[in-house]
């Protein structure tokens, strides 16, 4: 499906404003992610029909178990959540993989440039390590001292990445 053509500055300046709020507050407000959720999949089905409905409505879903399970495993914020469903509801769920795969990456070079400069890239390493490596030693519930309740750890933003992933995702097309 891909984001319409004429409707491609919307996005962006959601994701500007949510990028900006993230970084200043560590929050992504509802009166900018729900009405760009809602938008998206209205204008979908008015320029494509129930094939354009279908596709947003997969894109929501996709962006929301995704970034839903990485909330539940305590290391994202439903601000982030809602972010990633709204733009699934824009751009379907082929493009949101993509940009997926893309904010993953901005997200690791932006953890991993924070932690260098800001002393604690050990403490970083040894954090990754113990949610790739031991795993087995666990369940399903997320590791206690790495998860965004606890007020020691530190917290990212991760609407900047978001925006950077989508981004790309959409101008590399």
């Amino acid at each position: 499906m891909g984001i319409h053509s004429v409707a491609w500055w919307p996005m962006v300046v959601v994701l500007s404003v949510a990028t900006l709020t993230d970084l200043r507050s560590r929050r992504i407000p509802n009166w900018l992610s729900l009405p760009f959720m809602a938008f998206g999949l209205g204008l979908s089905g008015g320029m494509n029909g129930w094939h354009g409905v279908l596709q947003s409505v997969e894109g929501f879903a996709l962006g929301a178990v995704i970034f839903g399970a990485m909330h539940f495993m305590g290391g994202m914020g439903m601000g982030d959540v809602k972010l990633a469903a709204a733009i699934g509801a824009w751009i379907g769920p082929e493009q949101l993989m993509l940009a997926l795969v893309v904010t993953g990456l901005a997200g690791g070079i932006m953890a991993l440039s924070w932690a260098i400069f800001g002393g604690f890239t050990g403490e970083l390493l040894r954090g990754s390590g113990e949610l790739v490596f031991g795993w087995k030693g666990r369940s399903t519930m997320a590791h206690p001292e790495l998860v965004l309740s606890n007020p020691r750890t530190r917290k990212m933003p991760y609407a900047p990445a978001i925006a950077i992933g989508t981004l790309i995702s959409f101008f590399a097309r």
